[in-house]
């Protein structure tokens, strides 16, 4: 009788419990070609990796179109947990990029659009300019 080894085991475990539509790839899908805020599946990205913007910058985006959205909403869109948002939050509101005013029992939050990018290369452009382009139906 042979012995297998633990990374065998482990290599057939986890090949098994891969479902083979979930590894397929439908670049037609709704949820590519759609404009609505659904929720964000980080599988669902061309290439599932990485986006040319950062999520500060989707958080951001997302308080611009709704000041009064909840974090819980935002972490769903944007892909990410609930925590993480807390935390680009703080570090928006600490760089002043955002102000955040409590309403009643929901905080809303004020996007200071004429603050500058933070990278020199970059630094040339505005808050507001990631907002417009992103925004424009052009």
């Amino acid at each position: 009788m042979t012995k297998k080894k633990r990374s065998d085991h482990v290599k057939s475990s986890r090949s098994a419990n891969r479902s083979p539509v979930a590894s397929q790839h439908d670049p037609t899908s709704p949820s590519r070609t759609s404009n609505s805020l659904e929720p964000a599946h980080r599988s669902e990205h061309a290439g599932g990796r990485w986006t040319f913007l950062t999520n500060h910058s989707h958080v951001l985006i997302l308080l611009s179109r709704n000041p009064t959205m909840v974090l819980r909403e935002v972490a769903a869109l944007v892909g990410i947990t609930e925590r993480a948002v807390q935390r680009i939050i703080v570090d928006l509101e600490q760089a002043g990029y955002i102000e955040r005013e409590k309403v009643g029992r929901q905080n809303q939050y004020r996007i200071l659009a004429d603050r500058p990018l933070r990278h020199p290369i970059e630094s040339h452009r505005k808050i507001g300019d990631i907002i417009a382009l992103i925004e424009s139906s052009d």
